[in-house]
C-alpha cells in the first residue's frame, strides 16, 4: 500500500470525476491513519469547492471540514479531519 499524502490535488479535475477520487482518497487516508488532509481545488469560479464539500458532508469518515487559513491557501483549500480509529 503506497504511502497517502496528506494532499489531494483536484485542480484541474472534470467534476464528474471528484466524487469517485475524493471517495477513494478518504477511505485510504484514513485507512493510513491520517487525522486531517488538504483538499486542493483551487479558487476559479466556486464549484469545484461546492463539489469538494459536498463530498465532504456525505463521507462517514469526515467529521469536520474549514477553509483553508490565510498560511494554508485559504479559499482555494478546504481542510477536512477525519474521524479516528
Amino acid at each position: 500500500h503506497p504511502r497517502v499524502k496528506p494532499e489531494l490535488h483536484l485542480r484541474g479535475e472534470r467534476a464528474e470525476a471528484v466524487q469517485a477520487i475524493m471517495g477513494r482518497y478518504l477511505d485510504e487516508a484514513y485507512l493510513a491513519g491520517l487525522s486531517e488532509v488538504r483538499i486542493i481545488h483551487g479558487k476559479g469560479t466556486g464549484t469545484l469547492r461546492r463539489l469538494v464539500q459536498r463530498e465532504l458532508e456525505a463521507h462517514p469518515l469526515v467529521v469536520s471540514f474549514r477553509p483553508g487559513g490565510h498560511h494554508e491557501g485559504g479559499t482555494g483549500v478546504t481542510i477536512a479531519r477525519l474521524s479516528e480509529h
